[in-house]
């Protein structure tokens, strides 16, 4: 109580919320680090005081199925983040066009972001089913395709399909934020470099471009993170299948240790994966620095 005393009155404010994210956050996030250096089995309760110290990640880099699925989550990543911010600069470049209804299309641009992931799954299971699915049906009664195209059997096409389902729920994380940047970016240098004779091209690439990216980057961080434990929607629509063709970290880690029951080994491939986030993350952050940097040198 003394202690609590001394504490200034905006500490004691926080206090409570710092408890709350120390029980609900640090406590699972030790807990998980511990059982890595464990031989830890949800079956076998008693192996948790098992300490077996880095056994588990030694295993892990000697495994051929976690480089492939690391692999595929570096790839999955560079894919999807990139078309996402296409897409979403597209979009953004569109809608910022609009001069009437503008509120309403940035209304409806953000209802793929409110579909939960396991729905958005499921849907786009259905729509790539080689028997009932729409794509399909519209090749073959459009298009004259003649054989059912096994979207979700073949591997190149299972991962096609995922990255669609993907890019589809979060492209609009990307158009929104750009958007944002168009309607904040100041009109003068536009209107420069139209005097000085510059195309639309090369006014987009020299004056609109270089402001946008520190908006840029701040998506990319932010869908870095949620890209890099992607688990819900490979889960729904291949399980990563066919034979282990769209495996990702997290779907590896979810079947080591809730099929397996290996939670120890589980729990170190996750820790990998959290670790190639940050690095995603961190590579991000060094980008919207030096992007702001720029602008600053610019300005000045």
């Amino acid at each position: 109580m003394k202690l609590l005393r001394k504490l200034p009155p905006e500490a004691r404010l926080l206090l409570p919320a710092f408890v709350v994210i120390l029980v609900v956050v640090a406590v699972p996030l030790l807990f998980s680090l511990y059982t890595s250096f464990t031989s830890y089995r949800l079956v076998r309760p008693e192996t948790i005081w098992n300490v077996v110290w880095f056994k588990n990640y030694i295993k892990l880099f000697g495994s051929s199925d976690f480089w492939w699925a690391f692999g595929r989550t570096v790839l999955f990543l560079t894919v999807v983040l990139n078309l996402e911010m296409l897409f979403g600069l597209a979009l953004a470049l569109l809608v910022n066009q609009v001069t009437r209804g503008q509120r309403m299309l940035r209304t409806i641009m953000m209802f793929p972001m409110m579909f939960s992931p396991v729905l958005v799954g499921f849907q786009f299971k259905f729509m790539f089913n080689d028997n009932i699915g729409i794509v399909n049906h519209i090749l073959q009664n459009w298009f004259g395709v003649t054989q059912a195209i096994p979207w979700l059997v073949e591997s190149h096409l299972a991962f096609f399909s995922l990255a669609c389902a993907e890019i589809w729920n979060s492209t609009a994380v990307f158009a929104i934020l750009l958007l944002a940047g168009l309607m904040a970016m100041p009109q003068d240098p536009l209107e420069a470099a139209r005097v000085d004779g510059c195309t639309p091209w090369q006014a987009f690439r020299h004056v609109t471009l270089p402001f946008l990216m520190p908006f840029v980057y701040i998506a990319m961080t932010i869908r870095s993170l949620d890209v890099g434990r992607a688990f819900d929607i490979v889960k729904i629509m291949t399980n990563g299948g066919p034979a282990g063709r769209t495996e990702l970290i997290w779907t590896l880690s979810a079947r080591a240790g809730y099929e397996d029951a290996r939670m120890g080994y589980a729990n170190a491939m996750s820790y990998v994966a959290v670790l190639l986030s940050i690095a995603f993350t961190v590579h991000f952050f060094r980008k919207l620095n030096a992007s702001r940097q720029f602008l600053n040198e610019v300005d000045a």
